[in-house]
């Protein structure tokens, strides 16, 4: 497998069920957090936190028993930030069938032992998706400074 790229695989459980009796969105959030942040800890070698996460997509339900993939892959770096594409795919484990369930960006900063931002190595995409994703990537990147400014100018808030 590519260095940018962690893989988790398992089957969803009775306890990750809400009420309406499919896996609970609280449940996939963090499944998606902890494979980002597995993908950002093996891509700079550091301790990393989440700067944020962006558009998270909840396309279809999981059920129980369902075979889960969550797939994160590295498509952009800064000095000290990772931007990660997250997919989630789920289907029945006796079959070779997976659908996306779950889509989003998630970006961590990688730390040092003091808690400060420190440099991470370069991605340089170069399978076409590779360079697709870095450029949706910098758009959501860019897209999340303006709304800052926004919520910032309007509301105070820094």
């Amino acid at each position: 497998m590519e260095k940018n790229i962690v893989e988790f695989r398992f089957l969803a459980e009775p306890t990750d069920v809400n009420f309406g009796g499919k896996v609970h969105g609280g449940i996939v959030m963090k499944w998606i957090d902890q494979a980002s942040y597995a993908c950002a800890a093996q891509w700079s070698k550091r301790y990393c936190v989440t700067v944020s996460a962006n558009a998270i997509r909840f396309i279809r339900p999981i059920l129980v028993g369902q075979m889960i993939s969550v797939e994160a892959r590295i498509v952009h770096t800064g000095k000290s930030s990772m931007h990660i594409y997250v997919v989630v795919r789920s289907g029945d484990p006796r079959g070779d069938k997976a659908s996306i369930t779950n889509r989003c960006f998630i970006t961590f900063m990688a730390v040092d032992e003091a808690g400060y931002p420190t440099q991470v190595p370069k991605f340089e995409p170069v399978k076409d998706e590779d360079k697709m994703l870095e450029q949706v990537a910098m758009h959501a990147k860019d897209f999340a400074k303006e709304l800052d400014a926004d919520f910032e100018k309007t509301l105070g808030w820094k």
